[in-house]
């Protein structure tokens, strides 16, 4: 079934919609003792545990989005639910985080947030909603409808370089084990300084939903995560919703090999077979692809 632009912003509404809802549940177990229990997931600890908001927050978003599944024949991957394929067989299909970044939540550290979005069967995100209940943020875009922060058109500008600027450097904080932490970061402080940044800061601590979402809010800077060959780095419910928020504020969003990111894979919910790249502008963009292309060919 494809959907008419009197349908896609009606299931716009009611991402948004959902997403807040949730956000409310978030909020109300802030910093209340919470059972934490583990799960099947990538090797990282962050993807490997889970709490009841987790799954609170899931169903107070599919009272919302059930409905719709059936008016417009839409399927539904949503990250505490087993995957049942029905995302290869319809034409668009909802992907859906209740809970990014479940380990900042339990610490009681800004980076979680929900996530929501609307994926077509060739992978091409058109809607995506992400809310920060930390901060009472809601970022929200549909496919060739801008890009919003708390409702308001995102006016950003994201190629210049101001005098006192730094470049910043997001990623999850599994990346300081990995082996090529050290020298990318020691490249990076070069391309800063060559970019005319004063130099390189590091932000390493959030969920994948707010890592992207703090690359608008912290330019110029990047976000990204390397091909590897154990599944993880992510899954396609971390990184739908902001992939299209990138795509309508005009920030690069793609995998390492500049390629667009995979986001309806048929044998796997995970990213780790080509990562992932977020970027503030499309020059920073291509450094970061050369130099993980250079560090790989050494």
């Amino acid at each position: 079934m494809k959907l008419s632009p009197s349908d896609l912003f009606l299931l716009y509404q009611c991402a948004i919609s959902a997403a807040l809802q949730a956000g409310q549940i978030i909020s109300k177990y802030t910093h209340r003792p919470l059972s934490v229990k583990p799960k099947t997931g990538g090797i990282s600890p962050a993807s490997q545990i889970v709490t009841d908001v987790d799954y609170l927050c899931q169903n107070i978003i599919l009272q919302t989005l059930d409905p719709t599944c059936e008016t417009f024949d839409l399927a539904l991957l949503a990250e505490e639910n087993p995957d049942d394929l029905k995302r290869l067989e319809k034409d668009y299909f909802w992907c859906v985080d209740p809970l990014d970044g479940t380990l900042p939540f339990v610490e009681s550290t800004p980076g979680y947030a929900v996530s929501v979005a609307l994926v077509s069967s060739n992978g091409t995100p058109y809607i995506g909603v992400i809310y920060d209940p930390a901060e009472q943020t809601l970022y929200h875009a549909m496919k060739n409808g801008g890009a919003f922060r708390n409702g308001k058109r995102w006016p950003l500008n994201l190629s210049s370089a101001s005098p006192g600027d730094s470049l910043t450097l997001i990623a999850d904080r599994s990346f300081k084990q990995h082996n090529l932490f050290s020298e990318m970061v020691a490249e990076l402080k070069s391309v800063a300084l060559e970019m005319g940044y004063d130099g390189l800061n590091t932000l390493l601590y959030g969920g994948a939903a707010m890592n992207a979402c703090w690359v608008l809010e912290k330019a110029p800077a990047c976000y990204f995560k390397f091909p590897k060959q154990p599944e993880g780095g992510g899954s396609l419910w971390d990184y739908a919703a902001t992939a299209c928020l990138f795509f309508e504020s005009g920030a690069i969003v793609s995998d390492i090999y500049s390629e667009p990111l995979d986001l309806n894979r048929p044998d796997s919910t995970f990213m780790n077979h080509r990562g992932v790249l977020y970027a503030s502008n499309q020059t920073l963009a291509g450094q970061v692809i050369d130099l993980y292309a250079g560090l790989q060919n050494r």
